[in-house]
């Protein structure tokens, strides 16, 4: 968890809005680099390590995101201010405040600034501070130089196009609450990393081939719709679990994901994962989420053959001042390791693409003339 941590906090100083993540992921593939993973990058700049198992023809693959959401140039106002829009989904209540750092084409200038809400003085505007609307339309971004006007701006090298990213702030707490913007997903980086780095230092061979796929553009919705190699036969999605009313989330624990806005995950290695936690003792939960998609509607939806499933760690007010647990990290990080020692859910029957109707597992009750239902792929951790 040292490494974790470490790991966490560094990812979290790197700005990653989505469409600006060269440097996030160079940082993420030499640290895969330097744990002995081969690495390879598409051209849409997501990352494919590959921890090599005891036989070829079948893999499976762990998916994170580095990238997160934050805001680019729409307008120079000709009060020296930025008018922004958002990248990816949030809302501009969480963004009213925040620090920023803006990216110019000159990769050597960087400048600070503040979101502001446009009625920001209550000593000017009284009550009306309060009354204002909550939108992108109702905030700007206060530039720290001397610039009052849009060609002010413009000889600052600053223009339409350029991202703002929202700074994170991380802090952790010595009861192990970490508080950041932006732990969606690098919190999920940062435990897989961790479970990756365990297995490897540990000399464990896994029985088949893990990836460990990174993309760079799940907050808009492209994530993993390409980078899934064609021998993948599981992909488990590591991101945040909404810990709110209504939801069984929490943030000391790992979340096994049912179902999201988009639909329910694989029956089989959901309930293959939420047996694994079981039998090793992590403490975990199950969930639905409503207004939720991840890496793996992206892929399913560019036609990935696979089962799914997600993995959550427990996070409060998701996509805005955001909070996790450690404890809630160390279990994801456990059972990502656990998962990738272990063999497929169906070994014999997903080593191929295709295969025999009277071949397919499911829940179907057998004949009465066979001894019995077939036993789980994983003995007395099978979730029934």
């Amino acid at each position: 968890m040292a490494y974790v941590q470490r790991v966490l906090l560094e990812l979290l100083h790197i700005p990653s809005p989505t469409g600006r993540t060269d440097h996030v992921q160079q940082y993420v593939g030499e640290e895969l680099s330097r744990l002995g993973m081969q690495v390879v990058m598409n051209r849409r700049g997501a990352i494919n390590a590959v921890l090599p198992g005891s036989r070829d023809g079948v893999d499976r693959a762990v998916v994170v995101h580095t990238d997160t959401i934050g805001c680019i140039v729409k307008r120079l106002k000709d009060n020296g201010r930025l008018e922004v829009r958002s990248v990816g989904t949030h809302s501009a209540r969480f963004a009213e405040g925040a620090r920023v750092r803006i990216f110019t084409d000159d990769l050597e200038t960087v400048y600070s600034g503040t979101v502001l809400p446009l009625k920001a003085s209550g000593h000017k505007y009284d009550t009306q501070v309060d009354t204002q609307g909550v939108s992108w339309e109702q905030v700007e971004v206060r530039v720290d130089e001397k610039v009052h006007d849009d060609a002010g701006l413009r000889e600052l090298g600053i223009d339409v196009g350029d991202f703002v990213a929202l700074l994170s702030e991380p802090d952790i707490t010595p009861t192990g609450y970490v508080n950041a913007r932006h732990l969606d997903d690098k919190a999920g980086v940062a435990a897989a990393l961790g479970a990756f780095k365990a297995v490897l230092e540990a000399g464990l061979v896994p029985p088949v081939n893990a990836h460990l796929l990174v993309t760079c553009t799940e907050e808009v919705g492209h994530g993993a719709s390409a980078g899934i190699d064609s021998n993948v036969a599981e992909i488990v999605s590591l991101d945040t679990a909404v810990v709110a009313p209504g939801q069984q989330s929490r943030e000391d624990a790992v979340t096994v994901g049912m179902g999201d806005g988009v639909g329910p995950f694989d029956y089989h290695l959901t309930r293959y994962l939420t047996g694994l936690a079981r039998a090793n003792g992590l403490p975990h939960t199950r969930d639905v989420f409503d207004f939720y998609r991840s890496d793996l509607a992206a892929a399913l939806e560019a036609g990935a053959d696979t089962r799914v499933a997600l993995l959550g760690f427990g996070v409060d007010a998701t996509h805005g001042y955001e909070r996790t647990h450690l404890d809630g990290l160390n279990a994801l990080a456990q059972l990502v390791a656990l998962y990738i020692q272990s063999d497929l859910v169906f070994p014999e029957w997903d080593a191929t693409a295709e295969g025999r109707l009277a071949d397919f597992p499911s829940l179907a009750v057998q004949p009465a003339d066979e001894e019995g239902p077939r036993e789980g792929p994983i003995g007395d951790v099978w979730d029934d």
